[in-house]
């Protein structure tokens, strides 16, 4: 469907300037469905290339960093003022930021993984709930049409219960030391004064987690892992393989790799029930198969008949007409700033985007598998979050 787009939410923007290909991203999914528009930034770590890549993109109001975009953002009568910040940054200034933002009451949108830290994220978590903000994480795969599609199935019990998820998510780019070449992805990437206490794990095995959760409603109870480091001289995982244990009864494997060489960035999901099955691949996004305990499998494809509400509502042209990665992106977007008109008081559905909780409980996922692979216990629990 075509969405019709309302007054925009005024957004603003830290990190993304140029050459940072994650910031193109976002911009392109905010502003897809007309539901933001883009009005401030602080777009780089020094002033000279924050007001560069601002002019670069026409921005009204140009900030020098972050901090002085808080306080000239704050100053501004509130009909003026951003409503919402998106923050694409380095892992390690997600914090401080969505803090300062959330502190000056303005709604934040932050990229996975949420904090370095699961203090961070709790920290986080309550803020925005005290003052009844959103703070939302940019989990994007979550958008698909498909996913949203897959979602609705398991919920509605079509493959019964589920027994056992296998996710991969495997990238062949960082297979050589490339961020020995100033490759400016690669090299916060590898920093863990950047990036945190993972790599490979924070930067993708959080989306793994994410999909499982979201497709299945089920958290991982404990976790078995193996973190390999590959490329000599890099600090931080390239490789990961885990045993998962999930609520309720369910077992799990999960791979996560970048330095599996000719792949790009193939994320598979299968989720296996009492009743049936489900296959979705990122790459192949419009389709997601559907086995059946009691009949051959199909394939269910994005636009075609009888797809849940939730997957027709994520689409927006006709079956045929391939949607991908940015119309993706664009919903998760979307459904947070329908959650946003939601907490000014607006009449709208709220909408499910990733939560602030869905992120915490991303970083303690990853914080659990870091302790089991420096660990010679076979399983380490994952913590459950405050009530």
């Amino acid at each position: 469907m075509i969405r019709e787009p309302a007054v925009p939410l005024r957004l603003g923007m830290v990190g993304g300037g140029t050459g940072a290909f994650i910031g193109g991203v976002h911009r392109t999914a905010a502003r897809l469905d007309g539901a933001y528009a883009l009005t401030a930034g602080a777009l780089a770590s020094t002033p000279d290339r924050a007001r560069a890549s601002a002019a670069a993109i026409g921005l009204p109001r140009a900030y020098d960093d972050w901090r002085s975009m808080v306080a000239g953002e704050t100053a501004l009568p509130s009909e003026a003022r951003i409503e919402a910040v998106a923050i694409v940054t380095p892992n390690h200034l997600h914090h401080p930021v969505a803090k300062a933002f959330l502190e000056a009451g303005i709604h934040v949108i932050v990229d996975k993984p949420m904090t370095t830290t699961s203090a961070e994220a709790d920290e986080l978590v309550a803020l925005a709930e005290a003052r009844g903000l959103v703070l939302a994480v940019t989990y994007n795969y979550t958008g698909y049409p498909m996913v949203r599609q897959a979602r609705a199935m398991v919920a509605e019990g079509a493959i019964g219960t589920i027994r056992k998820v296998v996710v991969t998510y495997q990238q062949g780019w960082l297979a050589t030391k490339v961020e020995a070449t100033g490759l400016k992805q690669a090299v916060w990437r590898a920093d863990p004064a950047q990036a945190g206490i993972a790599g490979a794990m924070g930067d993708i095995g959080s989306h793994a987690e994410n999909l499982v959760a979201t497709v299945t409603g089920l958290d991982v109870e404990a976790v078995c892992a193996d973190l390999t480091t590959f490329v000599p001289g890099r600090a931080l995982d390239d490789d990961a393989s885990l045993l998962l244990r999930l609520r309720g009864g369910a077992r799990g494997a999960m791979v996560a790799s970048q330095v599996a060489v000719g792949r790009e960035n193939d994320l598979r999901l299968d989720v296996f029930g009492s009743d049936g099955a489900l296959s979705w691949r990122q790459e192949a996004p419009n389709a997601l198969t559907y086995a059946p305990l009691d009949g051959p499998p199909r394939t269910l494809t994005r636009g075609g008949p009888d797809l849940h509400p939730d997957a027709e509502a994520a689409a927006r042209v006709p079956g045929g007409h391939p949607e991908g990665f940015l119309e993706a992106f664009a919903n998760v977007y979307g459904d947070v700033a329908a959650a946003i008109r939601a907490a000014q008081g607006h009449d709208v559905p709220p909408g499910t985007p990733p939560t602030g909780r869905d992120g915490a409980r991303g970083v303690r996922f990853v914080e659990a598998t870091i302790e089991s692979a420096g660990s010679d216990a076979k399983w380490t629990p994952v913590p459950e979050g405050p009530a």
